[in-house]
C-alpha cells in the first residue's frame, strides 16, 4: 500500500511569522494581488491584560503611514493612533536626575504633518487580525509553524509543523530574531550584547504630553515616553525604560508604589506624579544583523534581518522599510516575486540602509547610556550640535524616517 503523501498548497507568497511585521507583510502582498498564506505557531494576544501581551508601543513614522495607505489599511488603524507632533530630548545627570539641556524637534519643520503616530502593539495586532480576513487573496493560519525548506530555480517547497507542504514563488522570513527560516538556509547573524534590558509599560501622569514624545537621557539608557490617549481621564504614555540588566530586573519586581516613585524621579519630575497603568514587560537589548537578506526564493525581513535597541523608533519602522522596498522591486517584475533579479535588488538596496543604520544606533545607544564623563560630555555636545545647526537638524530628522518609497 502506498502511504498518503502530504497535501501541497500552491501560493504566490508564503509569509513565515505572524507578528506585527508578518501580518503587515501578508496584508501587503495580498492587497497587491498575490495569493498569500501567512503561518505562525502562536495566535497573537490582542488584549492588554492577556498572558503574553506585547505591552510596548510603536511610533509608526510617515513612511509607514504611506505603506498603510498604499495597501488600504490606514483608515482601519487611524482611530487608534495618537499623533506625534514633536520629539523632545532631555539630557540629565546626577542622582536624582537633574536636567542639563532640553531640545525639541518639531515634525512640521520638514513636512506639514506629524513625525508619526503611536499605537500600542497589542492594539495593532488586534486590528490587523480583524482586517486580514477582509483581503480575499490573503489567508492566515495560526497554530502551524515552519519546519523545513527546499528551494529550486522556480519555486520553494516548505514543510510546515503539521506535515502539510506549501509551494511558493516567494517565501518571506518574518519569523523574528531567532528565525527558523534564516537558520535553515544557513544564514548567520552578527550580534552585539549591551548588558541592558528595557522595561515596557503604560503610565498615567499629571502633566499632559501635548502629543510630544519625550526621551530623557541618563546613564543606563533613555527613558522614552510616547503619547497615548488619556486613561481614566489622565494623560498617559507608553514608556520604554532602558537600564543595565540587574537594575531592570529590580524595577520589574519592585512594589508598585515604589516603582511609581522611581519612575517619577527618573522622569526628572517633568510629568508630575506618575502611576503605572499596565503590567510591566522586560526585553533584552541587542543589535543583530543577518549576514544576508536574501537566498534563493527567500527574502529576509524585519527582526529576522535586523534587531536594534529601542531608540528613535528605528525597529519596526526599519522592518516596514524592508517591506516597502520589496514591494517597489516587485512592481518592476510582478509575474515572479521570487526571481533572482528581484531578490538581488532587494538585498543590495536594504544593505545600503541597514548596515549604516545599525552602526549609528549602536553608537547612539552607547553614548546615551554611558555613565563615564566622556559619554556625558558627548551626549550633551551632540544634542546641542544636532539641534542648534539647522541643516544638521533637518538631515538627522529625514534620516530617522528612513528611505522613501519609490511609489510615494
Amino acid at each position: 500500500m502506498i502511504a498518503n503523501r502530504p497535501t501541497r498548497e500552491i501560493v504566490d507568497v508564503l509569509v513565515v511569522g505572524g507578528g506585527i511585521a508578518g501580518m503587515i507583510a501578508a496584508a501587503a502582498f495580498g492587497a497587491t494581488g498575490y495569493k498569500t498564506l501567512m503561518v505562525d505557531p502562536a495566535r497573537p494576544v490582542v488584549s492588554g491584560d492577556g498572558a503574553g501581551a506585547d505591552l510596548r508601543s510603536t511610533a509608526f513614522l510617515r513612511p509607514a503611514r504611506e505603506l498603510f495607505q498604499r495597501i488600504g489599511i490606514w483608515d482601519r488603524l487611524l482611530a487608534h493612533a495618537t499623533p506625534l507632533d514633536s520629539l523632545r530630548v532631555v539630557d540629565t545627570d546626577g542622582t536624582p536626575p537633574v536636567v542639563r539641556a532640553t531640545r525639541q524637534f518639531d515634525g512640521r519643520e520638514t513636512s506639514d504633518e506629524p513625525f508619526g503616530w503611536n499605537f500600542l502593539n497589542w492594539v495593532i495586532r488586534r486590528e490587523l487580525l480583524n482586517v486580514l480576513p477582509t483581503i480575499s487573496t490573503c489567508e492566515m493560519r495560526y497554530g502551524t509553524g515552519f519546519k523545513s525548506i527546499l528551494t529550486r530555480t522556480n519555486d520553494a517547497f516548505v514543510t510546515l509543523s503539521d506535515g502539510s507542504q506549501v509551494q511558493a514563488k516567494l517565501v518571506v522570513a518574518a519569523d523574528g530574531r531567532n528565525s527558523a527560516v534564516r537558520d535553515a538556509l544557513g544564514i548567520g547573524v552578527q550580534t552585539t550584547h549591551y548588558g541592558q534590558k528595557s522595561l515596557a509599560f503604560t503610565a498615567r501622569h499629571a502633566v499632559p504630553h501635548d502629543n510630544v514624545s519625550t526621551e530623557i537621557y541618563h546613564e543606563g539608557g533613555p527613558f522614552t515616553m510616547v503619547p497615548l490617549p488619556d486613561i481614566d481621564g489622565s494623560p498617559a504614555s507608553a514608556i520604554v525604560w532602558m537600564n543595565k540588566g540587574p537594575r531592570a530586573v529590580e524595577l520589574l519586581h519592585m512594589p508598585e508604589a515604589d516603582f511609581n516613585a522611581a519612575m517619577t524621579t527618573r522622569a526628572a519630575g517633568l510629568f508630575g506624579d506618575m502611576h503605572l497603568a499596565s503590567a510591566r514587560g522586560v526585553f533584552p537589548i541587542i543589535t543583530q544583523t543577518a549576514d544576508r537578506l536574501a537566498a534563493q526564493r527567500v527574502a529576509i525581513i524585519a527582526e529576522a534581518a535586523h534587531v536594534f535597541p529601542p531608540i528613535g523608533a528605528q525597529g519596526l519602522n526599519t522592518s516596514l522599510n524592508d517591506l516597502t522596498l520589496l514591494l517597489d522591486v516587485l512592481a518592476t517584475a510582478p509575474d515572479d516575486p521570487g526571481a533572482n533579479a528581484v531578490l538581488d535588488q532587494y538585498e543590495k538596496a536594504r544593505q545600503r540602509d541597514i548596515a549604516p543604520r545599525a552602526r549609528a544606533v549602536d553608537a547612539f545607544n552607547r553614548v546615551t547610556g554611558g555613565a563615564d564623563a566622556i559619554s556625558k560630555s558627548l551626549r550633551l555636545m551632540g544634542l546641542r550640535a544636532v539641534h542648534d545647526l539647522t541643516p544638521i537638524r533637518h538631515g538627522v530628522m529625514r534620516a530617522g524616517l528612513g528611505p522613501r518609497s519609490q511609489q510615494s
